[in-house]
């Protein structure tokens, strides 16, 4: 049962990977897989948000105004990329890319106190995880984040396909993947991004994200853009909230 998140069909409903490269990767070794991220470095004594990117993207995407607007606010920034996606080798499953969050967490050398984890979509999966590898991270910042995982994987798969129960798939999911345990054992700042009319991850699950946040947190629902826009309608009220949370944490 262990490796029941490993499932390809998990891997090739759940998982929308798409090529790309660019110059100069920052190689993470995960031993069975290369992960082909980005940094960015705007001062080596400043935090680092390491940046978990949304399904259906890739590290490529990220590497532009994001990383402009936040390096403006003094945070370096790690792109981190998945495994199957981009660059990277490997492919795409699901019980691999939670171990890789600890190795991708240590890939700078930088102490917990210096990370900053941020998870867009599915990638709160992994910010979320990463939360829970590094207690004495500096912040968490969720984006369209998923409260319940089991809910998100019953949309695309049923047990039997997977050759499980319900119940036994709700057991595993529970052990790995109980966001509402995970975020209550965080004690430090949370910030949670989401749209009214997220279409795809509707507002609730942000909801309940901030409200199983076990430390200081704060959240901000936006009146307009759906999943995908989120951050290019609202840049001005996106980037406020984000760079004045990052500042607090200096």
């Amino acid at each position: 049962m262990t490796d029941l998140l490993d499932h390809p069909v998990i891997s090739g409903r759940y998982f929308y990977p798409l090529d790309g490269d660019f110059p100069d990767p920052f190689w993470i070794d995960c031993g069975d897989a290369r992960l082909a991220c980005s940094y960015h470095e705007v001062d080596p004594a400043a935090k680092t948000l390491v940046h978990f990117h949304g399904n259906g993207e890739i590290v490529a995407d990220w590497r532009g105004s994001f990383v402009h607007r936040v390096g403006q606010a003094g945070v370096n920034v790690l792109l981190a990329e998945y495994r199957g996606y981009g660059a990277s080798t490997g492919r795409p499953q699901l019980g691999r890319m939670l171990a890789d969050v600890e190795v991708i967490g240590r890939a700078l050398g930088q102490p917990a106190e210096q990370l900053v984890f941020f998870g867009r979509s599915v990638g709160s999966i992994f910010a979320i995880e990463a939360a829970a590898t590094f207690p004495g991270a500096a912040g968490l910042i969720l984006e369209s984040g998923i409260a319940d995982v089991l809910e998100r994987l019953l949309l695309r798969l049923r047990p039997e396909e997977l050759g499980v129960s319900e119940a036994q798939l709700r057991q595993v999911v529970a052990e790995r993947l109980d966001h509402q345990r995970k975020l209550a054992q965080y004690l430090g700042p949370v910030l949670v991004l989401h749209t009214r009319h997220d279409e795809l991850v509707e507002v609730s699950h942000g909801q309940r994200l901030y409200a199983w946040a076990g430390g200081q947190k704060e959240i901000e629902i936006f009146p307009h853009g759906g999943h995908n826009d989120i951050m290019a309608v609202n840049a001005p009220a996106y980037f406020a909230a984000l760079n004045a949370f990052l500042a607090r944490l200096k």
